[in-house]
């Protein structure tokens, strides 16, 4: 199936971005590889929903985009690892934000913690924001 993307002709950075990552599955992916490498069948068992087909069009989009990164092991048999890119990371505390926009939003609602890894190379926000400051 071909990837869908949304018209951008004023080239919108928001746009951009939602065309990158703005499905069901992508921000998910992330969120579970931000707690470390993975290998196909792990993240296949941590989305149940998702067909294997569906995972594997959404991890080499993730990978053509620069955010993951596969790595594959000459072992016998063979071993693939996903892991995030310094790009991904960035993405990281956005997530995480979401997250608990969703929380103070529905209040009603009980969700579990999100657990996005806290990493040395996570930027906060106050970085984030510095990189905007004229």
């Amino acid at each position: 199936m071909a990837r869908k993307y949304i018209d951008n002709p004023n080239a919108c950075s928001l746009v951009h971005t939602m065309n990158i990552i703005g499905n069901k599955w992508k921000p998910i992916i992330l969120y579970l590889l931000s707690n470390g490498s993975m290998r196909f069948g792990m993240l296949n068992t941590l989305i149940p929903t998702i067909s294997k087909k569906v995972l594997t069009n959404q991890l080499k989009e993730l990978e053509n985009d620069g955010l993951l990164l596969r790595q594959s092991f000459a072992e016998i048999p063979p071993r693939v690892e996903y892991s995030l890119t310094e790009k991904a990371v960035g993405l990281l505390p956005v997530l995480r934000m979401l997250s608990d926009w969703a929380n103070e939003a529905y209040p009603e609602m009980y969700f579990e913690q999100c657990r996005i890894a806290e990493s040395a190379r996570t930027p906060t926000i106050e970085t984030i924001n510095k990189q905007y400051e004229p």
